[in-house]
């Protein structure tokens, strides 16, 4: 009987990186494998580790250029955000000063307005208090 501790496992790591040095060593380990098992004369072995090199080199740039077109890419992608959210700063300070704006020029007039009532109520109020003293000065009379 088999034992759970005996059971086959698998595990499976994921790099996070852009696979460009299993890349590199792959090519290294291949150009090594083919220098051992390839009968060939010196000068097309060196002429095979050439192209070798090249394709390398290829593939490489290319990766670069790759990596270097998404980090653009991404760049613009956060360069629209900040853009879009600073407009929207600036659009929401723009509504915020118009409002206050609106709202002192209103308060400005209710003040006005409050004003002209208590004036009017003082002038009323020394009318009523002159026309009282006009009718007890008639009365004594």
């Amino acid at each position: 009987m088999r034992d759970q501790d005996d059971a086959p496992y698998i595990v499976i790591e994921r790099d996070g990186g852009g696979g460009l040095g299993s890349f590199v060593l792959g090519a290294l380990v291949g150009a090594g494998l083919a220098l051992l098992f390839a009968p060939k004369s010196g000068a097309e072995t060196q002429e095979e580790l050439k192209e070798h090199a090249r394709k390398l080199r290829t593939a490489a740039e290319e990766r670069v250029r790759d990596a270097q077109r998404q980090l653009e890419e991404r760049f613009d992608d956060v360069r629209g955000g900040v853009q879009s959210r600073l407009d929207d700063v600036k659009d929401a300070v723009t509504a915020g000063r118009s409002a206050a704006s609106d709202a002192r020029v209103d308060l400005e007039k209710k003040l006005q307005r409050s004003k002209a009532a208590y004036r009017a109520g003082v002038q009323a109020a020394r009318e009523t208090i002159a026309a009282e003293a006009g009718e007890d000065e008639a009365e004594a009379d």
